[in-house]
């Protein structure tokens, strides 16, 4: 196997993958036959680069996402590329992040891009309706597309560049790992229907509803939840969200973590949560992310 696979130094349960310069090389020539215009216009040619990538890395590479992406012991893996060397690009990002996604599954349609994936920047001033892109906030735990109809499995993060940046670490929770799963996802409350809405960016007209907390086939459960969208709809809602987020926030659990420029963070969205620290204030701050969310084949 040309890639390498080990454990996170914080968690066993998070997997980082290696690719190293010389399979990134060969990649090169295949990656040229598509342009990043051309991927968001015709998608089987995104089928095409993912089956280009995975050849590189002798038809293993999907095989291991999926099977560390679906283990709930795992779930989480991060890929880092090395690609200290110009010729390695963002349209490379791009099409790495995509081939990766499609290795296990198909993107869902981003409304707030209006693409299968969405760049967007965080930098010093912001006037967006969303946490997302406020620097110096802390980004809450939360898990993503609980304001959508299609169902989201999996999540990919890249990060594309940034400059003039401190703090703003990577924060995840592996659900089984926080200390009040047991209360409160027994909790009634958190098994009624909330309805979710978004703010005016993501181009969501509808609302939905859903519960914060179900199960999967297993019995075991998952989580749809991020502190912004419920509208809770009486005061045991509103108490039962409040206690939610003081205790996801207050957990001793949360794995901190950089992530380095070209790396991907490749999660399970229904047992592990993401966050980000507050970034550390500075007029010349600028990161650029790529974010991509599907379901498995």
């Amino acid at each position: 196997m040309s890639f390498t696979i080990k454990h996170h130094k914080n968690s066993n349960r998070i997997k980082i993958i290696n690719l190293n310069e010389k399979d990134l090389d060969r990649l090169i020539f295949p990656f040229k036959k598509h342009t990043v215009t051309s991927l968001e216009y015709k998608p089987f040619s995104r089928f095409s680069l993912a089956k280009s990538l995975d050849e590189v890395f002798e038809n293993k590479l999907g095989k291991t996402l999926i099977e560390i992406l679906k283990d709930r012991n795992t779930g989480t893996v991060i890929i880092e590329p090395e690609i200290n060397n110009k010729k390695f690009d963002k349209d490379f990002l791009v099409k790495l992040s995509t081939g990766l996604a499609y290795l296990v599954g198909v993107p869902n349609f981003d409304s707030m891009s209006g693409k299968y994936y969405a760049r967007f920047y965080v930098k010093h001033q912001d006037s967006s309706d969303s946490y997302l892109r406020k620097a110096y906030t802390n980004l809450d735990l939360h898990t993503d597309g609980t304001y959508v109809k299609e169902k989201t499995d999996w999540l990919i993060m890249t990060k594309m560049e940034e400059q003039n940046v401190s703090g703003g670490e990577s924060v995840i929770l592996h659900l089984d790992d926080w200390e009040h799963l047991e209360e409160l996802s027994k909790d009634p409350v958190g098994q009624e229907n909330f309805t979710w809405g978004s703010p005016q960016s993501k181009n969501i007209e509808y609302k939905v509803e859903h519960p914060v907390f179900s199960t999967d086939k297993d019995g075991k459960p998952i989580i749809s939840y991020i502190d912004q969208f419920p509208e809770p709809k009486n005061m045991k809602q509103g108490l039962f969200l409040q206690k939610l987020s003081d205790s996801l926030e207050e957990s001793k659990k949360k794995i901190i973590s950089p992530l380095p420029v070209g790396s991907t963070i490749f999660s399970n969205n229904y047992f592990w949560l993401h966050g980000r620290k507050p970034f550390r204030e500075h007029s010349g701050l600028s990161r650029e992310l790529l974010r991509i969310r599907g379901t498995f084949f």
